[in-house]
C-alpha cells in the first residue's frame, strides 16, 4: 500500500438509513455516470440525506450560490426505495479500495440489498453500439436479467459478429468512431451483457465485494466521447436505470439539465485531465 493510501480515510455520515438499492455515479471519463445520477436527483426531487468525507486526500469543495457542499453526497426520498450516490470527488485508482470499502461497509451496516454504478468508458464502438451494457454479479443478474445466460457470450451488434478481441483504439479515436452520426439512444435496444474485458478503480473494487458477499452488484457501462458532459451517454444510462427499476423517469429534460451544469462539469473534467496520463483507463478494458 502506498503512503497516500495509508494516510487516507473515508467516512460515511447519514441522517437516515438508505434504501435497499443504491445507484451511484462517479467522476470518470466523459462524466456520463455523474450526469445521470445528478439528473436523477433533480428529476426525482430527492433530498440530501448524507455524505462521504475524505481525510488525507486532496479534495474539492463544490459550491452553488455561495453555499458549499460535500463532493460525495447521498440523496433519498421517503416514498422511493432508491438512494442515489453523487460522487464528484476525484478518487485515484490507488485509493479506490479504501474509498469503495467505506461505501460498502456502510451498505452492509445499513442492510442495502444491491448497488448499481453508472459509468461511461471510451471503448471501441460503432453507431449501433450506442447502448447500455452491464457487468453484474450472478445474484444481480438472476433478479434483473433472468433470461440472460451467463455462459452464452453476447454477439456484437455489428453484423452479428463476435466481438473482435484484438480491436484497439484510443479515447480520441473512439470519439470519431460514430462518424458524426446521431443515434437515437432509445432505439438501440435493451441492456445487454458486456462481452469481455476488465474493470479497474472504484468500479472494480465495488464489483469484487459484490462477488464475495450478499450484496448484489452491477456496473452499467456505455461508450462515451470526449465532449463534457456526454449527454447521449448519460441518456443511455438513465434509460438503463428506468428499464431496470421503473422509477418513472423521463429522459427528455436531461439535455437541458446537462447544459445547466456544463460549466461545473467542465471544471471537473479539467481536473480529471490533469491525472489523465497516470489514471486514464485503458481502452481495452471493454471488448
Amino acid at each position: 500500500m502506498n503512503s497516500s493510501a495509508e494516510h487516507t480515510t473515508f467516512h460515511v455520515a447519514t441522517e437516515r438509513e438508505p434504501a435497499s438499492t443504491v445507484i451511484a455515479g462517479f467522476s470518470q471519463f466523459g462524466l456520463a455516470g455523474l450526469t445521470a445520477v445528478d439528473f436523477l436527483v433533480d428529476h426525482l426531487e430527492l433530498e440530501q440525506t448524507g455524505h462521504l468525507r475524505a481525510d488525507g486526500l486532496p479534495t474539492i469543495t463544490p459550491f452553488e450560490n455561495g453555499r458549499p457542499r460535500y463532493p460525495t453526497r447521498l440523496f433519498s426520498r421517503d416514498d422511493l426505495d432508491v438512494t442515489i450516490l453523487v460522487g464528484e470527488l476525484l478518487v485515484p485508482n490507488s485509493l479506490a479500495e479504501p474509498f469503495s470499502r467505506a461505501i460498502l461497509d456502510w451498505t452492509e451496516r445499513a442492510s442495502v440489498d444491491e448497488i448499481a454504478v453508472l459509468s461511461g468508458a471510451p471503448f471501441p464502438h460503432g453507431p449501433a453500439e450506442h447502448n447500455a451494457f452491464y457487468i453484474a454479479s450472478d445474484d444481480y443478474r438472476a433478479v434483473h436479467f433472468p433470461d440472460d445466460d451467463p455462459d452464452t457470450p453476447p454477439a456484437d451488434v455489428r453484423e452479428g459478429e463476435p466481438v473482435d478481441a484484438d480491436a484497439t483504439t484510443t479515447a480520441t479515436t473512439a470519439d470519431t468512431d460514430h462518424h458524426g452520426e446521431t443515434v437515437d439512444a432509445a432505439s438501440t435496444g435493451g441492456i445487454r451483457p458486456m462481452a469481455n474485458g476488465f474493470l479497474d478503480g472504484t468500479n472494480a473494487a465495488l464489483m469484487a465485494r459484490s462477488m464475495e458477499s450478499d450484496l448484489r452488484g452491477c456496473v452499467y457501462v456505455t461508450p462515451v466521447h470526449a465532449q463534457i458532459p456526454d449527454v447521449d451517454a448519460a441518456v443511455r444510462l438513465v434509460g438503463a436505470v428506468e428499464e431496470t427499476y421503473g422509477l418513472g423517469v423521463d429522459t427528455g429534460p436531461l439535455e437541458a439539465f446537462a447544459h445547466q451544469v456544463a460549466e461545473h462539469y467542465q471544471t471537473l473534467a479539467d481536473r480529471l485531465k490533469e491525472h489523465a496520463e497516470e489514471e486514464q483507463p485503458s481502452d481495452r478494458m471493454y471488448m
